[in-house]
């Protein structure tokens, strides 16, 4: 429920989620910092700064998990901030592979080359 939209959840789910958040001091720190971290994943200049920030919040809260996903952040953050703030995508690629990889393991080695490509062309 925390990684869903906000406007996706049911009624039950936004007051299960407010019993939760209410009986955990923790959960309420990871629901904050959820809510921080969103805006981040739609691509603009001045995520930059907002990542960094959210960052050195998040290493401020309790939350040792949260602070493993910052150090990984931190290992490649030049590809993070390229990837909050450049529209760019390597999404569409992506996805054609995963497709290719599906035909691929549907035919299981049964016809060779020529049919694989085939269905690629078709799919």
């Amino acid at each position: 429920m925390l990684l869903t939209r906000p406007d996706n959840l049911k009624t039950e789910q936004h007051e299960l989620l407010a019993k939760l958040t209410a009986a955990c001091p923790e959960m309420t720190q990871l629901a904050a910092s959820i809510r921080g971290f969103a805006p981040l994943l739609t691509p603009h200049a001045d995520n930059a700064d907002a990542l960094t920030r959210w960052i050195a919040q998040v290493r401020a809260a309790d939350l040792p998990h949260l602070h493993a996903f910052t150090r990984g952040l931190d290992r490649d953050l030049d590809a993070v901030i390229a990837g909050v703030t450049l529209p760019y995508s390597n999404g569409p690629t992506e996805g054609v592979n995963t497709k290719t990889k599906r035909i691929a393991r549907q035919m299981h080695g049964r016809a060779g080359f020529t049919l694989l490509r085939h269905r690629i062309l078709l799919g």
